[in-house]
């Protein structure tokens, strides 16, 4: 395959769309629905497709899962705080973190430092676990 320089965008000007692995689906649908308040939008044989803010993301039958080590997918908000307890009182569970350079407070960590181009200069984060042990983050930048 030969690409010219003007080629080299092509994924620029594609949109990303997260895939979440779900051993249950039944489960997970039942999470994001009871727990996070996202009914999916579409769905297919193995697959829910859900729309959050002009981006979307799809959980999918997997015999696999992921290790939950990482954030595999995370919501930009305008107040963390109000989003954790809200979420909290329908029954998601915060992770805490305690170590060198990062801890969480009530399941809330502040983060130094932002991408330049959005202009923030920190950001206030928390992360959970969806039924499947998916790894979820919500941050709200510190202007």
């Amino acid at each position: 395959m030969n690409l010219n320089a003007g080629d080299m965008n092509i994924l620029a000007r594609g949109r990303v769309a997260t895939r979440l692995p779900a051993q249950d689906l039944e489960r997970a649908r039942r999470f994001y629905t009871e727990r996070l308040g996202l009914d999916p939008v579409d769905e297919r044989p193995g697959g829910l497709l859900y729309r959050c803010g002009g981006a979307e993301f799809a959980l999918f039958k997997s015999a696999g899962a992921s290790p939950g080590t990482f954030t595999q997918m995370g919501w930009e908000v305008d107040d963390v705080e109000t989003v954790v307890s809200e979420l909290r009182r329908r029954g998601v569970v915060f992770e805490e973190v305690d170590v060198p350079g990062f801890r969480t407070r009530e399941g809330i960590a502040e983060i130094d430092g932002h991408y330049p181009s959005k202009g923030a200069r920190g950001e206030r984060a928390a992360w959970f676990r969806d039924s499947e042990g998916n790894l979820l983050g919500i941050g709200e930048p510190v202007v």
